[in-house]
């Protein structure tokens, strides 16, 4: 089977869950509080290891008492982690508010997420039969241009989830495979602002001018636009559910469809894939907690 490598953030969430998000200012009760292995690199390596790819993650946990929780987590949903390092310092932190609809604030501290270097990254990745490389924007960008320069030239994919959104340098898109982007990430990178599948069109369009090969963007509940360089294109209707915490609904998106992928769907049955799987997501509380197996997935999809 032909291997995912992830390159991101490892994190520890701490959910709050509230009835309204506070005004400035204000104090409210939580109802309750708990702690979810998270994280935007640590989610998309575990959705695609749930999903049925071979995954390896290479990050950096903290020597405090969520370093092993976080390599755990990860070792138990069948995520390689013999490139996770860990280091003097915290690991990250992500403090989330959630509120009755399902929506969320998040407030991130990135602790040794920031301190992963090129070199630890040079010491530890081989491209040997790697199929692609998930990134994110949660480790330091230095480290990421490292990556897609690295792989690029190793004739390896690279996937680019620039969350939290940032502008990408002209010369970095010819060496991106694909573009993975919400409605705000497409804003910025593109500066079309994204509200619906006609100008998600022309953002794509612009993102494709600039030499990426192609580009996703979802739009929530509307589901998702993809482009390509070849001129093809397509919209996937999202699947209506009733959300109970929308994190890690995105990166559950990228992970299955990184699986579905390399198992060699076509990149539209892909795409249907991923949506049913980050539809299961938001139906439940959690980052890693919430993401659904494979087999979850093509039972839901069933139905």
């Amino acid at each position: 089977m032909r291997r995912i490598v992830v390159i991101g953030s490892i994190n520890m969430d701490v959910v709050s869950n509230v009835a309204q998000f506070p005004k400035p200012g204000e104090t409210i009760h939580s109802r309750d509080t708990s702690f979810f292995p998270g994280g935007k690199g640590a989610n998309q390596a575990v959705a695609a290891a749930s999903a049925g790819a071979d995954c390896v993650m290479i990050g950096a946990v903290g020597l405090d008492p969520f370093g092993n929780t976080l390599m755990d987590s990860l070792k138990d949903r069948g995520v390689g982690v013999n490139s996770v390092l860990s280091k003097k310092g915290t690991s990250g932190i992500a403090i989330i508010t959630v509120n009755e609809e399902g929506e969320n604030y998040i407030v991130l501290s990135e602790g040794t997420n920031g301190r992963l270097t090129e070199e630890d990254v040079a010491a530890e990745v081989n491209w040997d039969g790697v199929y692609a490389v998930l990134l994110q924007n949660e480790i330091p960008w230095e480290t990421t241009q490292y990556v897609l320069q690295s792989a690029n030239k190793a004739g390896v994919r690279v996937w680019l989830n620039p969350a939290p959104a940032r502008n990408i340098p002209e010369d970095l898109f010819p060496l991106v495979d694909t573009l993975i982007v919400n409605e705000t990430e497409a804003e910025v990178v593109s500066g079309v602002k994204v509200e619906d599948f006609a100008s998600a069109e022309k953002a794509a369009a612009s993102m494709i001018d600039k030499s990426t090969a192609s580009v996703i963007i979802t739009l929530g509940e509307q589901g998702c636009y993809y482009a390509n360089g070849r001129g093809e294109h397509f919209k996937i209707p999202a699947i209506r559910v009733k959300p109970v915490d929308t994190t890690a609904a995105g990166d559950t998106f990228i992970g299955a469809y990184a699986a579905a992928c390399t198992e060699g769907l076509g990149t539209e049955e892909a795409l249907r894939f991923a949506t049913a799987a980050a539809a299961l997501t938001v139906t439940r509380p959690g980052a890693q907690s919430s993401i659904p197996t494979k087999e979850e997935i093509l039972a839901f999809m069933n139905k």
